[in-house]
């Protein structure tokens, strides 16, 4: 599903141009854009196939093909491994750093697919699984890991972890019926939108931080603003009525992303 890299594309993007200091190059435009598509497709591949029998019980997702007869379970065995070994290769071509790190990567990528089975971390893990995105992007340009991109992982990392608390209220019933562990399910609503928002408070912390450490600009402070109104009307959304949780996930997350990158542009262009 192509549209869902848009939450880590803008990420690994914004990295490079403040590891580049501005343009970084036709190539790893390219590179950088085949490494997010091909882990994204890894991980939605390998959740599809791993969550086929719950996938299948539950009325929300009943519907995939991973589960409807559509596509069988080797197709989609051989189309996640298939990616794997892409992003493995896309990663030796960019630089030998990026290539050993592409193994513990695809690691923690594949982790989430099996951690509601024991543990509500999951929304923890999905959110570090994407928090590595700004990661990969420094690496791809400058083969280290400065502490900048750390503070902008970190942000990535609870803003993700906090958007999916609101996306698993939609299964707390079904979670709780099948023995899957969530915090929505373990804790309730309420506590689950308590905690969603305190991570997406760490996620303007952070990113403040990332501001401040990288020495960036006044177009820069616009993006983490733009963030805090974007994540408040998200949280106005879902507690006004969570039948809006879709629109307040993919419109809303989507669009935050994008306009990060965009006034990260505009900073590195009048700087």
């Amino acid at each position: 599903m192509f549209q869902h890299s848009i939450f880590s594309l803008p990420f690994i993007f914004i990295a490079m141009v403040v590891a580049a200091n501005g343009w970084f190059g036709f190539k790893l435009l390219v590179l950088g854009a085949l490494a997010a598509v091909t882990a994204r497709n890894f991980a939605m591949g390998l959740n599809r196939w791993a969550d086929r029998e719950f996938d299948s019980l539950n009325p929300r997702t009943a519907s995939r093909p991973s589960v409807d007869g559509r596509l069988d379970a080797t197709s989609i065995f051989i189309f996640t491994a298939v990616n794997a070994l892409a992003f493995i290769g896309v990663a030796y071509i960019i630089n030998g750093l990026a290539f050993y790190l592409s193994f513990p990567i695809l690691l923690i990528l594949g982790s989430y697919s099996y951690f509601k089975r024991f543990s509500e971390g999951a929304h923890l893990v999905l959110g570090i699984s994407l928090g590595l995105a700004p990661l990969a992007g420094v690496v791809a340009v400058q083969a280290s890991i400065p502490a900048w991109s750390l503070l902008l992982s970190l942000g990535v990392m609870f803003w993700v972890a906090g958007f999916d608390l609101l996306y698993s209220l939609q299964d707390i019933e079904f979670d709780k019926k099948n023995g899957l562990f969530s915090i929505p399910s373990k804790y309730g609503a309420t506590a689950t939108l308590k905690i969603s928002a305190f991570f997406h408070f760490l996620t303007i912390l952070f990113w403040t931080l990332f501001v401040a450490v990288a020495g960036l600009g006044l177009f820069s402070v616009l993006a983490v603003v733009f963030s805090f109104l974007m994540l408040s009307y998200e949280h106005y959304l879902v507690r006004k009525d969570f039948t809006k949780i879709d629109r307040a996930f993919f419109t809303v997350n989507g669009y935050l992303g994008i306009v990060f990158f965009f006034f990260i542009i505009l900073d590195r262009i009048f700087a």
